[in-house]
């Protein structure tokens, strides 16, 4: 093998990791908690190092394998559900229980024509998920992704010393399908997170992870694309901003690390693009700058707080620049403006291109919502846009999703995730249709109080409690903050006649 001199040694290798960590207050218990970063990194590494004899090898991942694999965890999420068996009597149809009831009485008439089905309880019955995740601090904070852990009853994980521990949810965030969950122990190998802006089309990267229930398997590969947007998330204010990879990633790999030669996070592992639905040459995981941003809101305030310019957007390409007759091919082209929009509300009107905010280049909506969902309601952004070849500047004051500068209050949020629900307040039409006074429907539920103990579903609408009425979410929050033992839910579903109630413990 050919040998190397040590002063061309210096130039492959680079300079020295810079490593910073940010603290966390919890205002729930008072606790500070240490997150590690890196803000400065090396050049990326070559495809060849040298040995101890000074003789060029090929590139050895061992030693960042052996860094890495102690933090990332094997997670089961298991989801406990009561299902019945149906037996019809007399005239009923046999096929009433292939179809839900919309699709039922579309095809066959209103449903008061068959006799009901007389249910029998065949007793609970487990659904068991698998994933990955990874250790971010040493107290036992792990991030992995919400499709891993969501409804789950039960989260069990395991440590790649196979100890086993329970874990509890911090905090979830659909939009980004990120999650933070807690274990119980402490001195535990982490990995930092890492400037992901900073991660290069072409760097080198492994993806850690338990595909197929395959502990601790790791996969190298480079960075494809970055800011790829796959349409994969169904929250309504998904962002999509994606890390692209090569590295082998198959079911159960959710959740896992991406990290980079030097063992730094810079994305959580999350979806593959395949006709089969395993590995087919491409990976996609939420960058490190995403997931920083989602774990210090779960921290601080027990939700995330993101702030929006309200508008509808598009990519700027050659067709629309050419249909708009537009004089550049790359931006973000307002299409049009909602109300309430603070970015309406500063200056900026549909056929603008936003070009940049707070000096960084703008070339996708992806792009443009990764910059913007790392605000919070009420900060200011510096936006660039295009007006007829024209660059004009905008200093916009973002908003929360009701339209308002200001950020939610912890304290609502943390007897909602006790209970394990969202609410909205119900619009004077529906109440008006439903003879209501108010009530407040529940548009998602998740593991708690209601969801253990009773069998409440989404949509169901409270108008009481405990005999009080409830008319907005801060009479629902101010009554049950200090409310200790059985609580007596009562409301109504919109499509359901009668009333209903809904008993389960504080």
């Amino acid at each position: 093998m050919k040998k190397i001199g040590t002063l061309l040694l210096s130039a492959v290798i680079g300079s020295a990791l810079t490593l910073g960590t940010y603290i966390i207050v919890n205002p729930g218990n008072g606790k500070s908690i240490k997150i590690e970063h890196i803000s400065g990194s090396p050049v990326v590494g070559a495809a060849y190092t040298i040995d101890k004899k000074g003789e060029i090898i090929p590139l050895d991942f061992t030693d960042v394998a052996k860094k890495v694999m102690p933090a990332v965890v094997h997670i089961k999420s298991t989801q406990v559900q009561n299902v019945k068996n149906y037996h019809y009597r007399g005239n009923s149809d046999p096929f009433r229980d292939f179809f839900d009831d919309d699709i039922f009485k579309y095809f066959f008439g209103p449903q008061e024509q068959f006799k009901s089905p007389q249910p029998q309880q065949r007793g609970p019955q487990a659904r068991v998920g698998t994933g990955s995740g990874v250790i971010i601090n040493p107290e036992g904070y792990i991030v992995t992704n919400n499709h891993v852990i969501e409804n789950a009853d039960d989260i069990e994980v395991t440590l790649n010393d196979n100890r086993v521990f329970k874990a509890k949810v911090i905090g979830t965030d659909p939009s980004t399908d990120l999650a933070l969950i807690q274990i119980k122990e402490k001195d535990l190998p982490s990995l930092p997170l890492i400037n992901s802006d900073n991660v290069e089309v072409g760097e080198w990267v492994m993806a850690v992870g338990n595909p197929f229930n395959l502990n601790s398997t790791v996969t190298a590969g480079i960075v494809s694309a970055k800011g790829r947007n796959i349409n994969i998330l169904q929250d309504r204010s998904a962002i999509e901003s994606f890390i692209q990879t090569d590295a082998a990633i198959n079911p159960g790999n959710s959740g896992g690390a991406l990290v980079n030669l030097q063992g730094g996070l810079i994305g959580i592992n999350t979806a593959i693009a395949s006709p089969t639905g395993a590995y087919a040459g491409y990976g996609f995981a939420v960058p490190s700058n995403i997931v920083s941003k989602v774990v210090e809101d779960l921290l601080k305030y027990g939700m995330v707080q993101r702030g929006y310019l309200g508008l509808m957007i598009r990519n700027v390409d050659g067709n629309l620049a050419k249909m708009k007759e537009l004089d550049v091919t790359a931006g973000v082209y307002v299409d049009s403006i909602a109300d309430n929009s603070a970015a309406g509300d500063a200056g900026i009107e549909v056929g603008d291109i936003i070009l940049e905010v707070d000096g960084a280049e703008v070339k996708t909506t992806s792009k443009l919502l990764e910059i913007i969902g790392s605000h919070h309601p009420g900060d200011k952004v510096a936006i660039k846009v295009d007006r007829k070849s024209k660059e004009m500047d905008f200093l916009v004051t973002l908003r929360n999703q009701e339209g308002k500068e200001k950020m939610f209050e912890r304290g609502t949020k943390e007897i909602l995730d006790i209970i394990g629900v969202e609410l909205e307040e119900v619009d004077k039409e529906t109440a008006n249709k439903l003879d209501l006074v108010g009530g407040l429907r529940i548009t998602k539920l998740y593991p708690g109080k209601l969801k253990r103990q009773t069998d409440v579903k989404v949509g169901f609408i409270i108008t009481k409690v405990d005999g009080k009425t409830m008319k907005t979410i801060d009479d629902f929050v101010n009554y049950l903050e200090n409310r200790k033992g059985g609580v007596m839910v009562e409301g109504v579903y919109e499509d359901y006649p009668g009333s209903y109630y809904y008993a389960f413990g504080l």
